[in-house]
């Protein structure tokens, strides 16, 4: 059953992932992208925090373990990862974006392989991270001149896939101390921090310039107590789970959902080619995977 609930969990945040691709659309088009994300994880680590002090754990970092992971997920997976993707995608189309992020299965298992030897690269998973990576490609159908023209956006979002592929990989390599909730309450708040450094230091990156719309309003509730605190939470207990190279292919199905989120709910068409595309997902699944579904 413990298989059957971890796949469950991870269907869970592809869809909560995926849809947040689509409130973070809604909120761009009202506010500027480094600031929308620090006010997301600011809210997202008040939360948290709340929920530290009603439960009465421990919120005081202790050990290297502590530190490290706090600083390296929030600096990273939070800060840095967030930044570069929502710079990016003003430069970028989300297909591009998406295609770019789906990077992130090929480079994980080559960092993780430096820093622990646990992690198994097979080549039924090689074949997986190919199939799945084409069929992302499928579902975006990005644009070449739009790719070419486009360097700084690429740049941005290539960043931001290897930010995140790097604390995963290291994070996972450590054994904090602190309560679940204390690690991700002060990995957001870090988190947060980066993104405020980052409104100050990047030009056009103004709170002045934001609108808060209603439409913007829903989109920083849904992405900091949904897609941020309950993402997040789901996103690190399966990586302790599952390992960062497992992990990685959350990539390739977050476009699945983002795709359905924008059929059901924007009208957006699917298209033959994503379907396609999907197909390509899943057969990239069974390949990575055949051993432990032929047991079952």
């Amino acid at each position: 059953m413990s298989r059957y609930r971890t796949a469950g969990r991870f269907v869970l945040l592809c869809a909560v992932w995926g849809t947040a691709f689509m409130a973070t659309d809604v909120g761009l088009a009202d506010l500027p992208a480094v600031p929308f994300a620090a006010v997301r994880f600011d809210v997202a680590a008040a939360l948290l925090f709340g929920a530290v002090l009603a439960t009465g754990a421990d919120v005081r970092p202790r050990t290297r373990d502590d530190y490290v992971y706090v600083l390296v997920g929030g600096a990273l997976i939070i800060g840095a990862h967030h930044a570069f993707l929502f710079a990016g995608q003003r430069y970028v189309t989300g297909a591009v974006a998406a295609v770019l992020l789906g990077l992130v299965p090929v480079v994980t298992p080559a960092l993780t392989r430096l820093v622990t030897t646990d992690e198994e690269f097979t080549a039924a998973t090689a074949l997986g991270v190919a199939l799945g990576f084409v069929g992302v490609v499928v579902i975006a159908d990005p644009d070449p001149a739009n790719l070419a023209d486009s360097v700084l956006g690429v740049a941005l979002v290539l960043a931001s896939a290897l930010a995140f592929a790097v604390a995963a990989v290291v994070t996972h390599s450590r054994s904090p101390s602190m309560s679940f909730l204390s690690t991700q309450a002060w990995m957001m708040a870090v988190g947060a921090g980066v993104l405020h450094a980052a409104v100050l230091a990047l030009p056009g990156q103004s709170f002045a310039a934001a609108t808060w719309t209603p439409s913007a309003l829903g989109a920083v509730a849904y992405l900091s107590a949904v897609a941020g605190v309950g993402g997040f939470l789901l996103y690190f207990t399966l990586l302790d789970d599952l390992g960062p190279i497992e992990m990685s292919f959350i990539e390739y199905v977050i476009p699945v959902f983002a795709a359905l989120a924008g059929w059901f709910v924007l009208g957006q068409e699917v298209t033959p080619a994503a379907v396609v595309g999907f197909a390509f997902i899943l057969a990239g699944f069974v390949a990575a995977k055949w051993r432990a579904l032929r047991g079952t």
